[in-house]
């Protein structure tokens, strides 16, 4: 027996807007919240935890491997994912994935802010990780939805093709990465501005954008068939 088990493509620009969106969004969450934290990129926790570490602040220094630990786990569980049995479990291992960040995200907004920072920072790199791990080009170009140091630097690169060669696919590339860049800015501000103004539970508000992407997971233009055999 064949069923044919729907599956959005990683590479589909609309998602990769949505999630960049998410992205920002978290920086800023836990920036504003969580004294001056940032929790999607870990190259600032393994800088702080050899300056801690240098100073011979043991503690302080243990304080910054939790959220590595916590990455490196979310990449284990998108890659887990993908094994075959697990994915006819799943049926789709990319909309489970969007289902349990959104669950994540739901209990942090339940968290009292009188939880220790540890806490919520860890939940966060947790799901930055699935979510790059998972959901990493945009057509068939790498990306990255949680910073944008990576997609800067792609832009620059495409603008330069585009303006010294004309290069018709320099400047697709360009204008994608040039929107993703944006539309992290974007999560970034609406991030500022709500956790500001709502407090912790405006979290929701990126539960509800990554709803938003489950939604378009069954109607966007990027879906894929797939045939699974069933036995």
């Amino acid at each position: 027996m064949k069923d044919k088990i729907p599956s959005l493509s990683s590479n589909s620009f609309y998602l990769g807007i949505l999630l960049a969106v998410v992205g920002g969004f978290l920086d800023a969450y836990t920036f504003i919240s969580r004294d001056g934290v940032f929790a999607n990129a870990q190259t600032g926790n393994m800088v702080l935890l050899a300056v801690k570490a240098a100073n011979r602040d043991w503690h302080g220094s243990l304080l910054y491997i939790p959220p590595i630990l916590a990455f490196i786990l979310g990449v284990l569980v998108s890659e887990m994912a993908k094994i075959p049995r697990v994915r006819q479990v799943l049926h789709s291992y990319r909309r489970s994935i969007l289902i349990l960040e959104c669950l994540v995200l739901i209990i942090v907004g339940l968290l009292p802010q009188s939880v220790p920072n540890i806490v919520v920072t860890v939940c966060i790199a947790f799901v930055s990780s699935v979510q790059i791990s998972t959901f990493n080009k945009i057509d068939k170009w790498a990306y990255n939805s949680t910073m944008t140091t990576g997609n800067l630097r792609t832009a620059t690169q495409a603008a330069y093709l585009a303006l010294k060669e004309d290069n018709d696919e320099a400047k697709k590339q360009f204008k994608e990465f040039f929107v993703i860049i944006l539309s992290f800015l974007f999560g970034a501000l609406t991030g500022t501005f709500s956790t500001t103004y709502i407090g912790n539970t405006s979290i929701w508000i990126a539960s509800g954008i990554l709803v938003i992407a489950l939604i378009l997971y069954h109607r966007d233009r990027g879906y894929i068939s797939k045939y699974l055999t069933l036995r």
